[in-house]
C-alpha cells in the first residue's frame, strides 16, 4: 500500500492533537510524495499552524451544530478522494463518517464499536504514551521505527514578542518558571492555595514565574499574587503563544493537562501533578527530567479524565500533595544544576 492522498482525524481535546503531531511527521516520512490533510476541530486548530508537514486543515465542527457539520464533512470528504485515513480518536462520530465517507484504507484501534467500520485495526497498547501508540498505526504500512518526539511551530516573530515580554524579569532572577494551575476537569486542578503557597516560596527564592492559561482560566491565575517578578499572561495568548512562552522558561508546573503536552512538545522540562488520572492512561509526561507528582491510593483513578466533582467527596488525591513537597523537588532539580537555594 502506498496512499498518495492520506488523512489523519482527531477531533477531541488540545492534548489529543498535539500527540498526534509525531504521526503526522512519521507520515510524511514514510510517504514523502504523499499529499497530507488533517481533521481537527476549529477549537483545536491552532496546535496545527505552521506545520510544514500538512497540506491542509479541515474544521469538524461537531461542537456547534453536528448533524449538519456530519453531513457537510461527508461530503467534502468524497470530494477529496482520499485513499487512506488514519484516526486515533476511536468515536463511532469518526468511524461512521469515514465509512460513509467511503475512504478505501481506514485505520484505527482495535477497541470500542468503532473498530466495525475500519478496515484495518491496530492493537491499542496498555501502559503505554499515547504518541508511541498512536505511531502503531502506521504498522498497517511498516515496521519502521518513528521518534514520538511532539512538536509545535511558533512563528518568528510570535517567538521575539515572547522572549520581550520574559526579558522583563530574565535579568533580575536565576531561574523562569511558567505555571499552568488550570485544567477543564475540576478534580484535575491542584487546589489554588498550593500554586499561592509555592509561588510565595518560589519568589522568595529569587525564581521568576511566567502564569499562562486560557482565557477560562484566567480567574484562576489572578488569584495568585502579584510580584515585581511575576508576570500573568493568562488569557492574553493563542496556543502558539503560549508554546513560545514555555520554551523560554526553565520549568513548567502544572496539571494532568494540555500545558504539559505544549512543553513537551517545545522540550521545556515539566513537573506535572496527577489526581483522578494516573499515568498508565498513557497521557503522563515523557521527557527525561519530567516529573510527576502522585499518591498511591485506593481510589486512583476514578476516571480517564477526571470529573467536576471528587466521587468520594475528599480529592484527597491533590489535596495531599503538599506545596512543600513540589518546592523541594523544584531545589533539588535547580541545586543539580549549580543554582544556590534559599530555603525559607
Amino acid at each position: 500500500m502506498n496512499p498518495s492522498k492520506i488523512l489523519i482525524i482527531q477531533t477531541a481535546f488540545i492534548g489529543d492533537v498535539i500527540l498526534i503531531t509525531p504521526l503526522i511527521r512519521a507520515v510524511k516520512e514514510l510517504f514523502p510524495k504523499s499529499t497530507l490533510d488533517v481533521m481537527v476541530i476549529p477549537q483545536t486548530a491552532n496546535a496545527l499552524e505552521n506545520n510544514p508537514h500538512i497540506n491542509k486543515i479541515l474544521l469538524f465542527d461537531k461542537r456547534k451544530n453536528k448533524v449538519f457539520s456530519f453531513m457537510k464533512m461527508i461530503f467534502k470528504l468524497r470530494s477529496e478522494k482520499y485513499q487512506a485515513v488514519l484516526t486515533s480518536h476511536s468515536s463511532m462520530t469518526t468511524a461512521l463518517l469515514i465509512y460513509i465517507a467511503r475512504i478505501k484504507i481506514r485505520v484505527g484501534f482495535d477497541r470500542w464499536k468503532a473498530k466495525n467500520y475500519l478496515t484495518h485495526k491496530v492493537p491499542h497498547l496498555k501502559n503505554t504514551h499515547k504518541t508511541v501508540n498512536n505511531l502503531e498505526l502506521l504498522k498497517v504500512f511498516s515496521d519502521k521505527i518513528f521518534s514520538n518526539q511532539t512538536e509545535l511551530f511558533p512563528t518568528k516573530f510570535e517567538n521575539a514578542i515572547i522572549s520581550k515580554k520574559i526579558n522583563l524579569i530574565r535579568t533580575k532572577t536565576k531561574k523562569i518558571i511558567a505555571f499552568a494551575p488550570g485544567s477543564v476537569w475540576f478534580t484535575k486542578r491542584w487546589p489554588i492555595k498550593n500554586y499561592i503557597d509555592l509561588s510565595k516560596k518560589l519568589l522568595q527564592n529569587n525564581f521568576g514565574i511566567i502564569l499562562v492559561g486560557s482565557k477560562e482560566e484566567k480567574e484562576i491565575c489572578d488569584k495568585i499574587d502579584k510580584h515585581d517578578n511575576l508576570i500573568n499572561l493568562a488569557g492574553e495568548l493563542t496556543l502558539l503563544e503560549s508554546a513560545a512562552v514555555i520554551k523560554e522558561c526553565d520549568l513548567l508546573i502544572c496539571n494532568d493537562s494540555g500545558a504539559l503536552h505544549i512543553a513537551n512538545a517545545m522540550q521545556t522540562d515539566v513537573f506535572a501533578i496527577f489526581g483522578p488520572t494516573v499515568k498508565s492512561i498513557g497521557y503522563f509526561p515523557f521527557r527525561e527530567s519530567d516529573f510527576v507528582f502522585e499518591l498511591e491510593l485506593d481510589c486512583r483513578p476514578c476516571g480517564s479524565h477526571g470529573g467536576n466533582v471528587c466521587p468520594l467527596e475528599h480529592h484527597n488525591c491533590m489535596k495531599l500533595i503538599s506545596p512543600a513537597t513540589v518546592f523541594s523537588k523544584v531545589t533539588e532539580k535547580f541545586t543539580n544544576y549549580g543554582t544556590s537555594i534559599l530555603y525559607l
